[in-house]
Order: C-alpha cells, then structure tokens, then sequence
C-alpha cells in the first residue's frame, strides 16, 4: 500500500485573538481601578446631620462673617489680607502645626475671605482643616 507524502503545511500560530484578549483586561483594569489623589491639605468635612466630634482642647478656629471681618480664637483681625490672617494665626499655634483648624465662614460671605484662610492654613503646613457647617432643615 502506497500512502501519498502530502506537503506538510507550517505551522502558523495566530496570536491576534491573544492579543486583542490582553487589550481588553489592560483596558478593563484601568476603567475600573480608583486613583486616590493627595493634596496639601486633609480635609475632614463634617456630616451636616450628625452632632459636633469631640476635639482637642487646643484648637483655633478662624470665623468669617457676611460682611467680611475675620476673627482667630474670637480676636478679631483688623486686616484680612494672606500675611496679617498667617500671622494671626502662627501667633496662636506657635510651633505646633497637628493643631485642628476649623473655618466657619457665613454663608452670605465672600468666597475670596474663605480662599484666603484656607490659604494661610495651608501655607503654615497645617494637616487638620474642618469647615464648619448647621445641620440642613429636616422636611
């Protein structure tokens, strides 16, 4: 019995199909994986429905009312521009900056005083910043 020698074919081994599974679990991955970001500051903000968190005795609270007067510890800043709000508030902490700082501005206040004690803060290396808030109406 005579068997034919048929030409033997090389093998070719496709890996497109491979490749195109990887793309899809490298896209996947990244869809669903979070990025956590850091920032300067930490900032903790307070549920507005739950009651105050007990803090430190030592803390410094910068309070900004509608019509733009700052006050550090109830001292009241006679200027409100960045270098006189640092210094008040570096007189108060010293050399401690895990002091919590916490910013209560009136929601009638310019968003520019705001932005400048967070700026002083932030430039005085503190790590705890709460921004106050009221309870919102129940209803």
């Amino acid at each position: 019995m005579k068997l034919s020698n048929r030409a033997k074919e090389p093998l070719d081994i496709n890996v497109t199909p491979l490749i195109d599974i990887v793309f899809l679990l490298l896209i996947f991955f990244m869809v669903t994986t979070t990025f956590e970001r850091h920032s300067r500051l930490k900032i903790d903000l307070p549920e507005a429905s739950e009651d105050a968190q007990n803090q430190r005795a030592e803390s410094i609270e910068i309070a900004i009312t509608a019509d733009g007067r700052m006050y550090v510890n109830n001292n009241e800043i006679v200027r409100t521009d960045l270098a006189t709000v640092r210094s008040a508030i570096e007189r108060i902490a010293g050399s401690s900056r895990d002091i919590p700082v916490t910013i209560r501005a009136d929601a009638n206040s310019t968003h520019q005083y705001f932005v400048t004690a967070m700026d002083a803060v932030s430039q005085l290396g503190f790590v705890n910043l709460s921004i106050a808030t009221t309870p919102a109406p129940s209803g």
